[in-house]
């Protein structure tokens, strides 16, 4: 493919694959109104090879959003709806017997794409949700002893709802761990319900994207030759040391009891040069960490049982951490 040429979707030079990933976000509006924190959340994630969990009540477009997203990238893209009798094998595929050869062969599962929909994550039992672990964190799945590596890229996308809805599980914090960003999906304000409404009201079909006008804005090719811009964006020593004093403040914070780990540290900085790349500039300040650190943090925290009863909430800890840790000039 030749890097030179004029489509943003296509090419491997950095400032377009910039003006691709921004056509990208422009697609996604065409079918989801609003949530554009949810949609900068996944661009960021694709950048760092992460993994996103969408939490939201039920009927706030997060399946939507996702299909968005995936409608206008030239990937891979299957879905996976999780219940309480999916069984691991369901996911990630099995050894099946073939009566013409008398031998078992492989069966790739969904896992086997460049981005998986887990819809309902918590709507399924632990057992269940391990086994996209190793799929996430090693980029592989180990079937009967074999590791069969994912194809490149590969993104994760769970959406779970309130663990307070009947019928869910809560993710185990291992878990909770191997994903980037914890985004959360509220409620539309009553304009862009209003605007929900108007554009069904004229045809509009969620189950039919392509009719809403999604096309693709972006490619493999410019995915990765925005992550090797991001890799390139420059983080001084005072921005790393920043990342790691508001990490080791939710360790000393009164109302956890789990504070975050230097994984969780690794995921801020990570994330805080997407956004600066973005954003255009090839270096981080303090407000790229301040800006992704609720949804790098917030699943990484773990509340007094005390506290939850005063109705603190992970992210009034956080912010309460990022007014006290000093700034650095």
């Amino acid at each position: 493919m030749d890097p030179t040429t004029d489509n943003a979707g296509q090419t491997g030079d950095p400032d377009s694959a910039r003006a691709a990933l921004e056509a990208l976000r422009a697609e996604i509006a065409k079918a989801v109104v609003g949530q554009d924190p949810a949609v900068t959340g996944l661009v960021v994630a694709l950048l760092c090879r992460g993994h996103v969990l969408l939490e939201g009540v039920p009927g706030v477009a997060k399946t939507l959003l996702v299909r968005a997203l995936a409608a206008a990238l030239e990937l891979d893209t299957k879905r996976v709806q999780f219940t309480p009798d999916l069984m691991p094998s369901d996911v990630t595929g099995s050894l099946v017997y073939d009566t013409r050869t008398a031998e078992f062969s492989f069966q790739p599962g969904p896992v086997f794409t460049n981005l998986l929909l887990a819809d309902e994550i918590n709507r399924t039992p632990p057992k269940t949700q391990s086994s996209l672990l190793e799929a996430m964190e090693e980029r592989q799945v180990t079937v009967d002893g074999t590791p069969r590596p994912l194809p490149d890229p590969f993104l994760v996308v769970a959406t779970q709802n309130p663990v307070e809805y009947e019928g869910t599980y809560p993710l185990p914090e291992a878990q909770l761990d191997r994903f980037l960003l914890k985004l959360t999906v509220p409620l539309p304000s009553r304009q862009e319900e209003i605007d929900v409404l108007t554009r069904h009201a004229e045809g509009f079909n969620p189950r039919d994207l392509r009719a809403a006008g999604i096309r693709p804005a972006a490619n493999a090719a410019a995915l990765e030759a925005a992550r090797a811009a991001v890799a390139k964006t420059t983080v001084s020593p005072e921005i790393t040391a920043y990342v790691v004093d508001i990490c080791r403040a939710t360790r000393e914070s009164p109302s956890l009891t789990l504070g975050v780990s230097p994984r969780g540290a690794t995921a801020l900085l990570s994330a805080s040069r997407a956004w600066a790349w973005l954003t255009g500039r090839d270096y981080v300040i303090p407000d790229d960490v301040k800006a992704l650190a609720l949804p790098t943090l917030r699943h990484r925290v773990q509340l007094r049982p005390e506290a939850e009863m005063e109705g603190v909430t992970a992210d009034s800890v956080i912010n309460a951490i990022l007014a006290h840790v000093p700034v650095p000039r």
